[in-house]
């Protein structure tokens, strides 16, 4: 993502954090702007060190694919380094297992597929006897 689309991206959540807090002080707004830049730099730094590039761009594909799913990774991540649980680069082999580890916690959604057979006129009766 290239600086120009950070910015509107960041300009766009400020103003909906705006909207939601009734306008509120800008510079208040402004303050809480800082912290989650201070907070995302921190979390890229972080996720830079304990990475290595393969595992890297896994997740970034991931997070293109499943946002939720990519934010609870880095999360995971950057909290296990922080609590010192990583002591040399995670690969992508080990982010695989991380993610599969993962992929059990989350509650599967039971997805159903509804044929109405009237509506599509597929019915076995009408087929002229």
């Amino acid at each position: 993502m290239s600086d120009p689309e950070l910015e509107k991206i960041r300009q766009q959540r400020l103003a909906q954090l705006q909207a939601q807090h009734g306008g509120g002080d800008p510079n208040q707004a402004k303050a809480q702007e800082e912290r989650m830049r201070a907070m995302e730099e921190t979390k890229h730094s972080i996720l830079a060190q304990a990475l290595t590039q393969d595992a890297r761009a896994r997740l970034n594909t991931i997070k293109l694919s499943k946002p939720e799913k990519g934010a609870m990774v880095e999360n995971m991540i950057c909290r296990m380094a922080q609590m010192g649980q990583v002591n040399t680069r995670i690969s992508e082999n080990e982010l695989i297992q991380l993610l599969e580890s993962v992929n059990q916690q989350m509650p599967k959604s039971a997805s159903t597929v509804k044929f109405d057979r009237r509506r599509a006129a597929l019915d076995s009766d009408d087929e002229g006897f």
